[in-house]
């Protein structure tokens, strides 16, 4: 690929910021503010702020809807990671491939949600949430901009309307961002169907989403030589570039 400045990335006709800036300012949206090595996320990314992805890499560090149960990925900072360092993107170069699965957010419970680059079934851009009850990808069926609008509209609601407890907004206030809420009985057994009832408790989000995917790997069938595990994983991050 050819490979552009931040500057280049920055400096583009029609950005989406302003378009984005309204619809974030509506209740129960939080807007984590952009770190310093906001331009160095965008870089890496290789994406231009008029896209939904690099205003956000650029003008924020990321932004938690219902009191930080779904965390959209920015600059980073506050606990969250950066788009570019959870994706593992580096110094960009002529042969960087794009990401086949491009993390985009995390959920309080370990769930993950990414823009399939053609590592996940179905269409192109459309953006997956690995299904912490389910251990398996899950079609949104929409991009990245319509994910956001669909985040701050409401949207969570339904998605998670089985995996909430009474008093949950109030439980996750004492979550930090770095953190998920591992759940026993495990979500996906029989057992956790009950989440009121489940022990809850914090851990690093990192190690959750992890395991997340190392029980689905263990659990996936193997028919014909052919592996069905999904895919995925949590790169990590650091206090920025």
């Amino acid at each position: 690929m050819t490979v552009r400045t931040a500057a280049e990335l920055a400096a583009v006709d029609d950005p989406a910021w302003p378009t984005l800036a309204r619809m974030l300012g509506r209740a129960g949206v939080d807007v984590v503010p952009a770190p310093a090595w906001s331009l160095e996320v965008l870089y890496r990314l290789q994406v231009t702020v008029r896209s939904t992805l690099g205003a956000l890499a650029l003008h924020t560090g990321g932004v938690l809807v219902d009191g930080g149960w779904l965390r959209l990925l920015g600059g980073g900072g506050a606990g969250l990671p950066d788009l570019a360092s959870v994706n593992g993107l580096g110094e960009p170069g002529e042969d960087t491939a794009v990401p086949s699965v491009l993390v985009v957010a995390y959920d309080v419970l370990g769930g993950t949600f990414a823009i399939n680059g053609g590592g996940l079934a179905g269409p192109l851009g459309n953006v997956h949430w690995f299904a912490p009850d389910v251990l398996d990808w899950v079609d949104l069926g929409f991009g990245q901009a319509a994910f956001l609008e669909w985040a701050v509209s409401g949207g969570t609601a339904d998605l998670y309307d089985r995996l909430r407890w009474p008093g949950w907004y109030g439980e996750i206030g004492a979550v930090g961002l770095d953190e998920g809420l591992s759940v026993y009985p495990p979500l996906w057994s029989e057992e956790g169907r009950d989440v009121a009832r489940a022990s809850r408790t914090a851990v690093p989000l990192g190690e959750l989403v992890n395991w997340h995917f190392e029980m689905a790997e263990r659990m996936a069938p193997v028919e014909d030589g052919v592996d069905d595990t999904p895919q995925g994983g949590y790169a990590g991050w650091t206090a920025g570039p």
